[in-house]
């Protein structure tokens, strides 16, 4: 099978317009590549992160690389791909698929009455009450005038802090190089938002809460739009608001928002819009990159079994913590 320009997308998630959300570049496939060149193109890209999708005889395939490494689960990056399919006129309006990844099939559609909105199904994790760290405590009275109303840590490794509504969430400067220990391995500020006028749209309605999330730890100090952080904190909210359905916003540089509604007690629908940044094609001298011919995925008709096994077992790169591998 001959090289040729690839199909590549900027599409900047959980953003109704340009310059906001998180962005990630998207690139089509036409044969499993080893993950040295993806590494390589990911590199070169520089965006947080870049999705590879690969077509199969069963659906389609994705990985996601940072430009240190390739990580297990990329929230927005997901919703980018999703939309990349949409562009490319590979899923209708209506159209529900899976997307087959190293954290296993993640149920993705296109919502029909919502042109350029994307539903992504991304796993939760229980929240475990803990104590504020003093140090903690004693920054978020320096920096905002408050202390925490609750503290939780989590499965993911995330902490979680609840702040009162009035203290200046969205203006506050990031404090990533001031945190310590676990902290740094994720922080998640959130507080809910008053019913009145100038609460940030989400679609045509209003946000429930508000958060900011800083990892310094993982090579990120803070994170414009993270599903995985929302995915997390949603199932809280729907319960202190009695409802199935809420709607978070993130209140970094590059703002963004989405829709969160309970699919099961351990999955978290994400609804968000994106905008498409630039589109065009991706030009490589990819031969000697793609895996050993006569290999059983090395073809794009192979059964999935056949195809992903090869393309992920044959060419897996180990992430550490400190590159950058967290499921946004």
């Amino acid at each position: 099978m001959s090289s040729g320009p690839l199909p590549a997308v900027l599409i900047e998630a959980f953003s109704n317009g340009p310059f906001g959300g998180n962005g990630a570049t998207v690139v089509a496939l036409t044969r499993p590549m080893s993950a040295d060149w993806m590494q390589a193109v990911a590199a070169s890209l520089r965006q947080s992160e870049t999705a590879f999708l690969l077509k199969s005889e069963q659906g389609w395939m994705l990985r996601w690389f940072t430009p240190a490494c390739e990580v297990p689960l990329c929230g927005h990056a997901t919703l980018a791909a999703l939309l990349a399919l949409a562009h490319w006129r590979r899923l209708a309006p209506g159209e529900r698929t899976w997307l087959h990844s190293r954290s296993g099939p993640l149920e993705v559609e296109l919502p029909e009455l919502q042109p350029g909105w994307g539903a992504i199904v991304l796993p939760s994790g229980e929240l475990h009450p803990k104590a504020a760290p003093a140090g903690l405590t004693a920054l978020l009275r320096d920096r905002l005038g408050c202390e925490p109303e609750g503290c939780w840590s989590s499965e993911l490794g995330y902490w979680v802090v609840l702040l009162p509504r009035e203290a200046p969430l969205a203006s506050m400067h990031c404090l990533a190089q001031a945190l310590e220990g676990p902290l740094r391995q994720g922080l998640v500020l959130m507080q809910g938002l008053d019913h009145t006028a100038g609460r940030p749209l989400i679609g045509a309605e209003p946000a429930d809460y508000q958060l900011r999330f800083f990892a310094p730890g993982l090579g990120i100090p803070e994170d414009p739009v993270t599903g995985s952080a929302h995915a997390l904190v949603a199932p809280w909210w729907q319960k202190r608001l009695g409802r199935p359905l809420v709607r978070g916003w993130q209140c970094s540089d590059r703002p963004g928002g989405m829709v969160c509604e309970a699919v099961s007690s351990a999955m978290i629908r994400l609804t968000g819009s994106g905008h498409l940044l630039w589109d065009g094609t991706l030009r490589t001298a990819s031969e000697g990159w793609a895996l050993a011919a006569g290999r059983r995925g090395d073809r794009e008709d192979a059964p999935l079994p056949d195809l992903w096994s090869a393309w992920q077992t044959a060419t897996h790169l180990p992430c550490s913590t400190a590159s950058g591998d967290i499921p946004s």
